[in-house]
């Protein structure tokens, strides 16, 4: 087995700070957090709030919650957005406009709702992002219109249903996906118009069994494929004759299926 360096680093990956000096015994000796270290709390390549590898800062401060409100101010962004998750809360405000988004992000996990508000108009998309999946439902319809479509596709997931209808016409396919999936009579009417067949699937297989007949038509093979695992007896019959032989064989198994039903109720 291979000691350890002599300077008590331990991996593959060396110890060094956020501006590549390498993190030293002697230097060690010099840092505010020197008494740590002779009771055992720290170990430069493992457990290093001075360290540039976000994992060691991380230990630090999972021993050390106590410290992390001291280092928010610190002039590295990691060691900021690591203290982040374990400050308390009433420290964080200032972080919400920290110049880097990796602060911001840990920033909006964590503030309470009053304060996630401001947080809706962050220039980042990744911040954003996090903060639709935690604002109240009242305060994410504004973000409906964020530029992002990840936003927007958040949304279409947490809306309430009635808020839904103006997102089917959202320019970005994912976001129109998130929100035919939830929508509800009389707005799933409208996924037949949408220019996507991946919509207009949907539309086949939410809309009634009796309400198919425009999608039986539909240009795409796959949205009629859809048609033909649901529809009534009629529109079956005329989908045998479908150019596409996935279509034509789901419709008759369709109705041999209904056939065999027939029989068995009258047999």
């Amino acid at each position: 087995m291979s000691a350890a360096p002599a300077d008590g680093t331990t991996g593959a990956i060396p110890a060094i700070d956020w501006q590549g000096q390498p993190i030293t015994r002697a230097r060690c000796a010099a840092c505010e957090h020197a008494a740590l270290r002779a009771g055992g709390g720290c170990e430069p390549g493992h457990s290093c709030m001075q360290d540039a590898y976000a994992r060691r800062i991380d230990r630090f401060f999972r021993s050390h919650r106590a410290l992390a409100n001291d280092h928010l101010d610190h002039a590295y962004f990691e060691v900021r957005a690591i203290a982040a998750r374990h400050a308390d809360l009433f420290h964080l405000p200032p972080l919400m406009s920290d110049p880097d988004e990796t602060v911001r992000l840990q920033v909006a996990l964590r503030v309470p709702q009053r304060l996630l508000r401001a947080m809706r108009d962050d220039p980042h998309r990744e911040v954003r992002i996090r903060v639709a999946h935690r604002i109240a439902l009242d305060d994410l319809a504004a973000m409906a219109d964020d530029p992002d479509y990840q936003v927007r596709a958040i949304a279409a997931q947490r809306l309430p249903v009635a808020a839904l209808p103006r997102l089917l016409d959202d320019g970005d396919l994912q976001v129109r996906l998130q929100a035919a999936r939830r929508v509800e009579m009389p707005a799933l009417w409208r996924l037949q118009d949408d220019p996507a067949p991946e919509v207009r699937r949907i539309a086949a297989q939410r809309l009634p069994a009796a309400g198919l007949c425009r999608l039986a038509h539909d240009p795409d093979w796959t949205v009629r494929w859809e048609v033909a695992g649901r529809a009534d007896a009629p529109l079956l019959t005329g989908l045998l004759h479908d150019v596409e032989p996935e279509v034509r064989e789901q419709a008759a198994r369709r109705l041999r299926l209904a056939a065999a039903g027939l029989e068995a109720q009258h047999g």
